[in-house]
């Protein structure tokens, strides 16, 4: 479970491909206090610690074909940043929203606009997924925890206060990037419910 405040970010600094899997290496100055088995969130996807260089200030991370297929690791390349989040305490403040790092699927930056002191960027996504997100609502970003701004089916647009900017990936982004969202889990529960609903309703 994870809050989507991103910590830092890290540093990709090797791929190995493995018949299906994929081994990831990144180095993050919190390297030393990592441990095996650690489960923490990768521009949103959650992947489990499996090796750690603490001298080196590096660990790896193994995704599988799946996460492959439905995220953007396949987008991923030496040099590139990640945002990352260990998973959340329980003694600490809950500061964004319930990020469970299981990504719905992948969406396409469309547009930047600088706001002369913040930036909107506006995101687009395949509706036929039936995913679905609403003015006001929150929605996870490559694990950043946002509230949306404009909403239609398809599309919305996220703006980012110059703190954000620069600390996570998202100075990175332009037309065209490839990022992980994860849709609010509240109103996936809603909209399950709903769907049970009218198809009882046809019975």
């Amino acid at each position: 479970m994870f809050t989507g405040i991103i910590e830092k970010t890290g540093k990709i600094v090797k791929i190995e491909q493995d018949r299906t899997n994929y081994h990831f290496t990144l180095e993050v100055d919190f390297a030393d206090e990592l441990s095996i088995d650690q489960s923490m969130a990768h521009d949103g996807c959650c992947l489990t610690v499996v090796k750690l260089d603490k001298a080196k200030n590096q660990y790896v991370v193994t995704a599988m074909e799946e996460t492959m297929l439905k995220t953007n690791l396949k987008t991923w390349r030496v040099g590139d940043e990640v945002n990352l989040e260990r998973s959340m305490r329980m003694d600490g403040r809950f500061d964004g929203h319930i990020v469970q790092g299981h990504v719905d699927q992948t969406a396409t930056c469309e547009e930047v606009v600088d706001e002369n002191g913040s930036w909107r960027f506006y995101f687009s996504y395949d509706p036929e997924k039936n995913n679905f997100t609403v003015p006001k609502g929150s929605i996870s970003v490559n694990g950043v925890s946002l509230t949306i701004v404009d909403s239609r089916k398809g599309m919305f647009s996220v703006a980012i206060i110059p703190y954000t900017y620069q600390v996570t990936n998202f100075h990175n982004f332009k037309p065209g990037s490839m990022v992980n969202i994860e849709f609010d889990v509240f109103g996936k529960y809603v909209q399950r419910l709903v769907e049970e609903y009218f198809e009882n309703q046809k019975k």
